[in-house]
């Protein structure tokens, strides 16, 4: 919308660079330009504003298709004037000399003349396409077909308008419906989700049973090698055993025979010394039998006399001394 002012009896319009003005003054065109900025007379001057900038237009309409069946189009379409002049004749795109605001609704005309011709060109299509053909590929040939349509409407280079770009956003059927397609698209993505869950577990089962396998032969495995210790052991003790029984005979035997040894010497020395004291005895005897008898008389008081013990103190009672007296005096008496 342009900005116009007034300022002392006069109006000033300044527009956009992307606005289109034509202004007309009794008649003929005194300003024709995008951008433009200019003083004039109310009463004297036809404004008109042309915008000539890219338009988004948003198209929504119902269609149904070859199995009878609704389905909602979203499009979108990107257009512009291309002929501002030509559009400003065609269209009311006139201003208000005050406000500045359109006297009419030019763009809401151009889009509902751009709406009627997708929305008939694309109801064309769908209506020889049926319902799981129009979801599947739908878009591509509903954007094609209503591109195709927009280039060949004779109406719109008439109006100076160009269409740049047509864009299908979705194309979706009823709630019904869609719920009823997504079952079985839903119930196969579960079957799947099952497959994969129950081959997982399998594989899962598959891997404790060889873990478990894995195990079992390491316990076996280990068995094997402790009964193989056992035996290891039994065999290293009944060795040891043996060994130490041999080492005890051989010690034994040795024993024995140091003993036998011994008990030999030992009698060769009692025979030795038993002979050595007989001889002695016999010298001895032959010595004594060769002397007289005051001589073996005087040796054998010497010999009683080694051998009586040796008295330290000598107690005599009276009693002892009383009877010592008595008997030498009775031998005294007696002896002539």
């Amino acid at each position: 919308m342009a900005d116009i002012k007034r300022r002392f009896g006069l109006h000033h319009l300044r527009s956009a660079p992307t606005a289109h003005i034509r202004h007309h003054k009794r008649g003929a065109l005194a300003h024709d330009g995008t951008g433009l900025s200019f003083w004039f007379r109310a009463l004297s001057a036809a404004l008109s504003e042309v915008p000539v900038d890219d338009r988004e237009l948003a198209v929504t309409f119902h269609a149904r298709t070859a199995d009878f069946q609704d389905v909602a189009v979203q499009a979108s379409a990107t257009y512009r004037i291309s002929d501002p002049a030509l559009a400003a004749a065609r269209l009311d795109f006139s201003l208000d000399p005050d406000t500045g605001a359109w006297r009419g609704t030019p763009l809401e005309q151009l889009s509902a003349l751009l709406t009627e011709t997708a929305q008939q060109h694309a109801l064309d299509v769908l209506a020889r396409t049926p319902l799981a053909e129009a979801l599947a590929d739908g878009v591509t040939a509903v954007r094609e077909r209503v591109a195709a349509g927009l280039a060949a409407e004779p109406r719109l280079p008439a109006t100076g308008v160009e269409v740049v770009t047509v864009r299908v956003v979705a194309l979706r059927p009823e709630p019904e419906v869609e719920r009823a397609l997504r079952t079985p698209a839903r119930e196969r993505i579960q079957q799947e989700a099952d497959r994969a869950t129950y081959e997982r577990r399998a594989v899962a089962v598959e891997r404790e049973r060889v873990i478990a396998e894995n195990e079992l032969g390491s316990r076996i495995e280990l068995a094997r090698q402790e009964e193989q210790l056992v035996e290891q052991r039994g065999t290293n003790a009944r060795r040891e055993a043996e060994e130490n029984a041999a080492a005890d005979a051989v010690r034994a035997e040795a024993e024995a025979a140091r003993a036998v040894r011994l008990a030999g010497g030992e009698a060769e020395a009692a025979r030795a010394v038993g002979e050595a004291r007989a001889h002695a005895q016999e010298a001895w005897l032959r010595v004594h039998s060769e002397v007289d008898a005051a001589t073996l008389h005087a040796l054998a008081a010497t010999q009683l006399a080694q051998n009586v013990p040796r008295i330290e103190n000598l107690t005599l009672s009276p009693d002892v001394l009383t009877g010592l007296l008595a008997r030498l005096g009775h031998d005294r008496g007696e002896r002539p």
